[in-house]
């Protein structure tokens, strides 16, 4: 069953047009991400989805209700979206019972909600805590469980994760996403960190140029991005370029075997996407066909980068490979590349 159909939406303000024609489907019971950068329309997509704006053309369908289109708008009180804000916007006033109850008729039924919400959301203990007394992730969570105390039909999640702090925000994330999913509830999340988008979506809608440019599963999005832009954007990425062979590509690296069907004959041009950790590095030496130079080497913890000039061919990208961090390659020292599995290639 599909909770949220947006067909052919178009906004602007004045004689700025942000968003051209979106249209995109979210099934019930999915979290869905709208992943851009600042400006490209993520927000304006929100308001109107909210009942905020009305858009100018297109409709939108919640449960196959009409909620907007040329002839009918519905206002966002009767919509039965939850919202979640980027600060959360707890009432400082109320206690977290308080917050999570606040749109909720008072009585047994209601009290019976809160309880079994903050239990959800593992903050039962706090119910008489005031928020400025949490931690920004559980103020975060007690926002959660107010948009879901109503019932919603939809949970929009606006940069819910902005204001935390870098070590909070993966915790946060993994929390939000366990109690949506533990709630049966659609959410749509807005962000622009990639992060975020890959790890906690069943779907993600790339929005670009006030259309979605792609609309896939978080594995497809970053395996089979459908252009160079959307590689970028997406991950970090290596761009070679090559030409193409039958069911492959060649480039520096040797005749790389394409993911899916060539889209051009053999001998075109093209620009072969590789990901950093399908690099394989071993050691080398200068004479061997696909050996580079370790010019940088960065070390994280977990994993490192590895950046590498390859030594044969001529005006090559540096290469940027992902490796465990206990595997050290000094600066100046020779290694050998090998690329584990498909690629992608455009003309």
């Amino acid at each position: 069953m599909t909770s949220l159909v947006v067909s052919d939406l178009v906004k602007g303000f004045g004689t700025k047009p942000v968003l051209t024609g979106v249209s995109f489907r979210v099934e019930t019971g999915t979290l869905t991400a709208i992943l851009g950068p600042s400006g490209s329309g993520k927000t304006t997509l929100l308001r109107v989805i909210c009942g905020f704006e009305r858009a100018e053309a297109g409709r939108i369908e919640l449960d196959d209700e009409v909620v907007d289109d040329p002839t009918r708008f519905v206002p966002p009180e009767r919509r039965r979206i939850g919202y979640v804000p980027q600060e959360g916007n707890l009432f400082p006033h109320l206690t977290v019972a308080g917050n999570v109850r606040f749109g909720l008729r008072r009585g047994a039924d209601s009290r019976r909600r809160v309880a079994e919400l903050l239990e959800m959301i593992g903050l039962a203990d706090r119910a008489r805590s005031y928020p400025h007394q949490l931690s920004g992730g559980q103020q975060q969570r007690v926002a959660l469980a107010r948009a879901l105390a109503v019932q919603p039909r939809l949970v929009l999640l606006d940069e819910p994760f902005a204001s935390l702090d870098a070590s909070l925000r993966a915790s946060v994330r993994a929390d939000v996403a366990r109690i949506l999913r533990g709630a049966g509830a659609t959410a749509l999340l807005v962000t622009h960190d990639q992060d975020e988008a890959l790890s906690m979506s069943d779907s993600v809608a790339v929005i670009r140029d006030g259309v979605i440019a792609q609309f896939d599963t978080p594995r497809a999005i970053y395996a089979r991005p459908l252009d160079a832009d959307l590689a970028h954007f997406v991950g970090d990425v290596n761009m070679l370029p090559g030409s193409f062979d039958g069911d492959a590509v060649t480039t520096v690296l040797g005749r790389l075997t394409l993911r899916d069907t060539p889209t051009a004959p053999a001998g075109t041009a093209a620009t072969v996407m590789i990901r950093p950790e399908q690099l394989l590095l071993a050691p080398g030496r200068d004479r061997d066909p696909q050996a580079c130079e370790v010019i940088d080497h960065e070390f994280y913890g977990h994993d490192a980068i590895v950046r590498l000039k390859p030594l044969h061919g001529t005006a090559e990208p540096t290469l940027v490979v992902r490796v465990r961090g206990g595997i050290d390659w000094p600066r100046g020292s020779v290694t050998t590349v090998t690329v584990d599995g498909p690629v992608v290639a455009w003309v």
